[in-house]
């Protein structure tokens, strides 16, 4: 990807983040609360099997689906 590319995907995953504080179910292993970020970004390393960085740009327009998705469906 690149490296401006990769610097939208980024603010898109802030962007998800900010919106899912406090709408993510509560989990044994955080009980603090859950990191937004990390779970998108995680989230999208279990999909594509990498980071949003290394992601193919013919892939981007999938990975943008994907982090609305996850805005839609927290979990």
């Amino acid at each position: 990807m690149q490296q401006e590319e990769a610097k939208k995907i980024w603010q898109l995953i802030l962007l998800t983040g900010d919106k899912l504080k406090s709408q993510l179910p509560n989990h044994p292993n955080h009980p603090k609360g859950r990191n937004p970020y990390a779970h998108v970004s995680l989230e999208i390393k279990n999909k594509f099997g990498c980071s949003y960085k290394d992601i193919p740009d013919d892939k981007i327009s999938e990975l943008k689906d994907y982090i609305e998705y996850l805005l839609k469906n927290p979990s």
